[in-house]
């Protein structure tokens, strides 16, 4: 990853942080977005202290002039964003009859929406480039979930959300083919990150461990290997995929 430019949404806590921190320590120019400002901060001290380099830049992904701002702000740093990293999300698990319209519109806004406009800005900008541009791997990931393509209970909006960004990324690989974009989704399982350790330790969420083939969660860390594999040279033939990394908990 040495000298490439990644921009990473929802980069503030969680997976987002944890793969700035990797991506950072693997030699990549980290753009990290997401509206906190002060976890942003605290992040690239992080990993500018491990010799990284990084920048904080308050994003709404919500808002596409706000994602603009981003990328010329990442531009005017480190130069174009080769690989863009579809992290930023909410989840708001609930009975469908029990959630409000307004928790669902905000929760599509981040997931769907957020995910439409920060793609957009990535592949528009990767296309007026031209491929004689930049010679590095051209690399938009989306992190999904595994309830994008398995019914979860009090998941009917959250599990919409994600099978929209799966078919999402299988659809901008097949339309930025030609121009060399390599768009995946990755599938992660649960994971005991801040959004949802509180149910994990809750009785219900113990007794849906226990019902997994593995009868554990996934640690973070395992989302490793299948994020730098999909965003390095090693995948040029690779695009278009939905790759599952849940530690069997889907085959339950």
């Amino acid at each position: 990853m040495n000298g490439r430019n990644v921009l990473l949404t929802g980069a503030s806590s969680g997976v987002g942080r944890h793969l700035a921190r990797l991506l950072g320590a693997k030699g990549a120019n980290v753009i990290c977005c997401a509206r906190r400002q002060a976890e942003l901060d605290s992040l690239v001290v992080e990993i500018e202290a491990a010799g990284g380099q990084a920048l904080a830049q308050v994003c709404d992904v919500t808002d596409a002039a706000s994602v603009a701002a981003a990328f010329d702000a990442a531009e005017e740093r480190f130069g174009l964003v080769d690989s863009t990293i579809v992290n930023a999300g909410i989840t708001n698990a609930m009975p469908a009859i029990r959630m409000s319209v307004e928790s669902f519109d905000q929760l599509m806004a981040i997931n769907l929406r957020g995910a439409f406009l920060t793609a957009r800005e990535a592949g528009a900008r990767l296309i007026a480039a031209g491929e004689g541009g930049l010679t590095r791997p051209r690399r938009v990931v989306f992190i999904a979930s595994t309830a994008g393509r398995k019914p979860e209970r009090g998941a009917a909006a959250y599990g919409a959300s994600k099978a929209g960004m799966i078919m999402m990324a299988k659809t901008l690989a097949l339309e930025w083919a030609r121009h060399e974009i390599n768009v995946n989704a990755v599938l992660p399982g649960f994971m005991p990150t801040d959004i949802i350790a509180d149910y994990l330790d809750s009785e219900a969420g113990q007794k849906q461990i226990a019902g997994w083939p593995r009868k554990r969660t996934m640690p973070v860390e395992d989302l490793d290997a299948a994020m730098l594999f999909l965003l390095s040279a090693g995948s040029r033939s690779v695009s278009g995929i939905e790759l599952v990394v849940d530690d069997t908990q889907s085959l339950a």
